[in-house]
């Protein structure tokens, strides 16, 4: 800060024979408290070697009329006695002095080439001395004017040893002690490293993060208080909700996940940065794989295998009005540790009500999941649920339908397909009934092949791999197919065969009894669903029962029992399908059939923000429906429970 011969700040432009500090021969000029030059004559009784180090005006004119040679100042000398035993030298005391160590290099001095450890070792006496008229000023060592020093009444510069300095105090200020700009050489500050006053708290470690996983499971709820220890009593409570404690930070760790952020256990949700906002466009999207919704990372975030649990549900409900009471071992079962990721429930001669249907399986899946999609061709009923935090990375879904019957009008027999991406993975889900009949498996063969060049899917999604696709098979043109329904085709023996084998097996080993599929030799022959497999079957055949009980059928027809009701799947990767159960559901008797489920891990890959997003659409009408009866059915079962437990019985002796 340079000042004027009146004690005000200077314009931007430098004054007229003045250098600026740090030049050879420049020097700052002396300021007084009055703004008004000061008379060295008034101070002749001043010791001389404190005069010398004292800068005024006038010497300022007169330099700037001649040029001087730089000559280097020895050190300041000691106080002299005579200033600190008051009088006439009282008002010239000096204020302080202090030694302050280098805590970093300035990095917009290019004079300085010195690194920051070397600057750390150098030390610097910066000394304040009141001008005759009462201004204070800073000088180093060298008796080079480093700048004004403040006076009490501004901010304190100094503080005491183990405190820092404000932004604002690190400033040059005028002697208004209003902070101005500084030209020429930056003024510094440097204070020794902060020594804390006394023991830091315990703090406590989280080092241990698991990465958000969706799949196939629950997050639990985030505990909010925490155990202080060295406490007892209440007192040992201690919320943790504080953001601005300072174990936040400790308590957070780094998550190589979507946002590469900190994860908080405070929430389950990883905080997101303005900066991955900016380079992402959730709807739009990127074609890179970097920061996309379907890219890599969003996937590893959820799905760290990179695999998504898909449940599969095939039933031929006889066209049955009543429904079950619960459908909870139709798409829970017991014997299953955790839900899936999707729900795929294909229906054949489905109950009348279809949209009943609908809600009750909305019902029974709870809030935790919400319909992606529905598609029904007359009967046939084919509907997609998927868990409510995955919706976001579905694309829009297309469907069509097939119908086998000579008569179009008649739609009992044919097929309805959905399709949808999912991340980088496209599926293709085919629910289908083919023509009945022990000995027509060509007029079935034929179904198959009608429905596989006419089911017009994808019709705007793009197909993710088209050099493996053929016009003439849908299967070719989706990553993963399932395709599931009565078949109708059966065990080519007679009735009492087919049960001696039943009664030999038990249920345990039904190769003997497979031996006589139909489906199981077309598949061999490669006659039909070319490229598809099967898992192993262990269950009973699902055809045919008499209503409410668990016996085959016992009318005059005497069908054999068969294998109507499958599950087969078909990937372009080898592998990319992992079976996890494949049985029947014995516990469901209001049909003829009994249904069959699946359970299968499928491999995941990443995709590109460029395909038609569903952006988060569902059937928000069925979802809160759903909800309504789920809680009305639990207020029942909590008031049936209440009277029971209320209800006593009197006896008279």
């Amino acid at each position: 800060m340079r000042m004027t011969e009146n004690g005000e700040d200077s314009s931007p432009s430098q004054p007229d024979g003045v250098l600026p500090r740090g030049a050879p021969g420049g020097k700052d000029p002396g300021v007084s408290s009055d703004k008004r030059p000061v008379n060295p004559s008034t101070e002749d009784n001043k010791p001389t070697k404190l005069i010398d180090t004292l800068q005024f005006p006038q010497d300022v004119q007169d330099q700037s009329s001649k040029p001087s040679l730089y000559q280097p100042r020895p050190p300041l000398l000691p106080k002299p006695p005579a200033l600190s035993k008051g009088g006439k030298s009282g008002s010239m005391e000096e204020v302080r002095s202090r030694r302050l160590k280098h805590s970093q290099e300035s990095l917009t001095d290019p004079a300085e080439t010195g690194s920051s450890t070397d600057s750390l070792k150098e030390d610097s006496t910066v000394t304040g001395v009141f001008t005759l008229s009462g201004a204070a000023t800073l000088r180093n060592g060298q008796g080079s004017i480093v700048g004004p020093l403040l006076t009490p009444t501004g901010s304190p510069v100094f503080r005491a040893r183990g405190q820092s300095l404000s932004e604002y105090e690190r400033r040059p200020h005028d002697h208004h002690g209003d902070p101005v700009e500084q030209r020429g050489r930056p003024f510094k500050v440097r204070l020794s490293p902060l020594q804390p006053s006394g023991p830091l708290p315990a703090l406590e470690q989280t080092l241990a993060s698991e990465s958000l996983r969706t799949a196939n499971r629950i997050d639990r709820d985030c505990v909010d208080y925490g155990i202080v220890p060295g406490r007892a009593g209440p007192e040992r409570l201690h919320l943790h909700r504080n953001l601005s404690d300072s174990r936040l930070l400790d308590n957070m760790v780094l998550d190589n996940t979507s946002v590469n952020s900190m994860k908080s256990t405070f929430s389950v949700l990883n905080p997101i940065r303005p900066r991955d906002v900016r380079n992402r466009s959730f709807l739009e999207g990127s074609v890179l794989g970097s920061g996309a919704l379907l890219g890599a990372e969003e996937l590893d975030r959820y799905f760290p295998e990179r695999r998504v649990g898909i449940y599969i549900a095939t039933w031929n409900m006889h066209g049955e009005k009543g429904l079950p009471n619960n459908l909870d071992d139709l798409l829970l079962p017991t014997d299953s540790e955790f839900a899936q990721d999707f729900y795929i429930i294909g229906v054949q001669e489905g109950c009348p009500d279809r949209r009943e249907w609908e809600i009750r399986l909305q019902e029974t899946l709870g809030p935790y999941y919400v319909m992606l999609y529905a598609a029904s061709h007359g009967v046939l009923y084919l509907t997609v649920f998927v868990r409510r935090d995955l919706i976001w990375f579905c694309s829009e879904v297309e469907h069509a339908t097939v119908t086998t019957r000579i008569m179009s009008q008649i739609k009992t027999k044919g097929a309805v397909g959905i399709g949808f991406t999912f991340f980088g993975t496209s599926f293709l889900f085919i629910t289908s009934h083919f023509t009945s009949g022990d000995s027509r498996v060509y007029e079935r063969i034929l179904d198959y092949n009608k429905i596989v060049e006419a089911l017009a899917l994808p019709k705007v999604l793009p197909d993710t791999n088209p050099y493996r696709s053929t016009s003439s098979d849908v299967t070719t043109r989706f990553d993963e197919v399932f395709w599931f329904g009565d078949f109708n085709f059966r065990l080519s023996k007679d009735r009492v065969e087919v049960e001696a084998l039943l009664n030999q097996n038990q249920g345990v080993d039904m190769g003997p009894l497979l031996h006589h599929d139909q489906l199981s030799k077309e598949m061999k022959d490669g006659s039909i669903f070319k490229g598809f497999q099967e898992a192993l079957i262990q269950f009973l055949p699902t055809y045919k029962f008499d209503v409410g009980c668990d016996v085959y059928d016992t009318t005059s027809k005497q069908r054999t029992p068969s294998y109507t009701d499958r599950i087969l799947f078909r990937n372009r990767q080898v592998g990319d399908i992992k079976v996890i159960k494949y049985t029947s559901c014995s516990m469901i008797k209001t049909s003829d059939h009994r249904p069959v489920i699946g359970m299968f891990q499928v491999k995941l890959r990443p995709g590109r923000d460029n395909i038609p997003l569903g952006a988060g659409q569902f059937d928000r009408s069925l979802y809160l429906e759903g909800i309504r009866r789920r809680i009305t059915r639990e207020l029942k079962k909590r008031e049936a429970t209440k009277d029971q437990g209320s209800s006593t019985i009197c006896s008279i002796s």
